[in-house]
């Protein structure tokens, strides 16, 4: 397979696999864009590049600077903007799990220890059987934000040995 033939699959590739991580099919293209590019590219070079338009490439570059996977690049003595991706991978995950868990995981939480506080008799089947599942699913996600904070905190050779002593 050729260079040029290859990029294209992997930008293809995993602006299909950034929909399962929560972003959108052009933000993550524009991310394997920049993360297999040598050099920060500008605004024109992504356009040209995934074929889409200025306000497309500058509306999910802003997110992807939101989400610290992209930064902006100031290259002297010229005027337009360059972006360029994080290139340590293990970092990129951390990052993802990071914004995740914020977005998603987070207020999911909050609204479980509103849920939890149900008023009613809570010897009544209902509101007992209410309480209990909440709460269970609240156990739950305790313990997967405590997971993602450890995965998020972890240094990459830490957590792959971990990883590998629980498959054992």
């Amino acid at each position: 397979m050729k260079l040029t033939e290859a990029k294209n699959q992997f930008i293809a590739s995993w602006g299909a696999f950034g929909t399962h991580w929560g972003i959108n099919r052009t933000m993550a293209q524009i991310h394997a864009l920049l993360l297999i590019s040598p050099e920060a590219l500008s605004q024109d070079e992504i356009m040209e590049q995934l074929n889409i338009s200025r306000g497309n490439v500058n509306m999910n570059i802003r997110e992807l600077i939101n989400w610290g996977l992209v930064e902006r690049v100031i290259i002297p003595g010229e005027r337009r903007e360059f972006f360029s991706a994080e290139k340590d991978i293990w970092k990129v995950v951390r990052l993802i799990v990071k914004e995740r868990k914020k977005r998603e995981l987070d207020p999911m939480l909050k609204l479980l220890d509103q849920l939890e506080e149900v008023e009613g008799d809570k010897r009544d089947k209902h509101v007992k059987t209410f309480v209990d599942t909440v709460s269970g699913i609240k156990r739950l996600g305790k313990q997967a934000d405590n997971a993602l904070d450890m995965l998020v905190k972890a240094e990459e050779n830490i957590f792959l040995s971990s990883m590998l002593k629980f498959f054992k």
